[in-house]
């Protein structure tokens, strides 16, 4: 956005010195994706066997890229996660009990089956609405990442929370200069696209909302992407409620490109 037991939930890096200004994800309804020709298992109860997923025994196969995404657009009152690992996902109840002891209500759930692919979906709601907190958010991220490598371990040599989290670090590893991208569209009159794809680590999400809110940009909803070693993120942008001109785009670009460059390189290069 499963698994071994997940009493101790995953400790998040600090964030930067400062908390954002704008703490809000404020969300605006999206279409979300469908999912074609999918076979789909949904309940309202998330204590029901229909939300346990599925597994199977892949051992000998290409292990798949571990997915987990934050949607904040789809809908309007709850936070979505969706978690997917293949069809190697295994039952996800101590996933939803580690979102529980962070405080969180998990009101629905949905597995479905696509191209042998199991993509499992919590609603998630924070007393009776969507979690607009980025450290929250951040936490949730985390802690999903850290069950999951708990219960398939073999998903740290995709992940790259394996190098973090004591588990085997992945054996390829993203040169984060080649792999921070970053790009603002237009997005109506209103507001603009901010896409942004770069290397993974504890506290990522944390700093790109501080560096938008540093440049006065208001963040009113986001799609927080995790795909094994890089992270995918879009943020619908805006400031003084209209989309950012080609200035401030520039400006907003530079810094996120400035801020999530390859940590150990040193300042005199600039």
């Amino acid at each position: 956005m499963a698994l071994a037991t997940s009493h101790h939930l995953v400790g998040v890096a600090p964030s930067a010195s400062r908390p954002p200004r704008r703490g809000l994800l404020r969300s605006r309804a999206a279409s979300p994706a469908p999912l074609a020709a999918a076979r789909r298992i949904c309940c309202q109860s998330v204590n029901s066997a229909n939300v346990l997923g599925a597994y199977s025994t892949t051992s000998d196969e290409a292990i798949p890229v571990p997915v987990v995404m934050i949607d904040q657009d789809s809908d309007r009152d709850a936070t979505i996660v969706q978690l997917s690992f293949g069809d190697r996902l295994g039952p996800l109840l101590d996933t939803m009990k580690a979102l529980k002891d962070l405080g969180l209500d998990v009101t629905k759930g949905t597995v479905a089956t696509d191209s042998a692919v199991t993509q499992t979906k919590f609603h998630i709601m924070r007393f009776g609405r969507k979690v607009e907190d980025p450290d929250m958010l951040e936490r949730i991220r985390l802690t999903i990442i850290n069950n999951l490598l708990q219960y398939h371990p073999e998903a740290s040599e995709k992940l790259a929370m394996g190098e973090f989290f004591g588990i085997k670090p992945p054996e390829k590893k993203v040169d984060i200069d080649i792999a921070t991208h970053v790009v603002v569209e237009d997005d109506g009159p209103k507001r603009s696209m901010l896409y942004i794809e770069t290397a993974d680590r504890p506290g990522l999400l944390l700093e790109i909302i501080k560096i938008i809110a540093d440049t006065n940009i208001d963040v009113e909803s986001a799609e927080i992407d995790t795909e094994g070693l890089v992270a995918k993120d879009k943020f619908h942008v805006s400031y003084r409620g209209a989309k950012l001109n080609s200035s401030l785009s520039q400006v907003l670009i530079n810094c996120l490109r400035y801020y999530l460059r390859r940590p150990e390189t040193d300042e005199d290069s600039y």
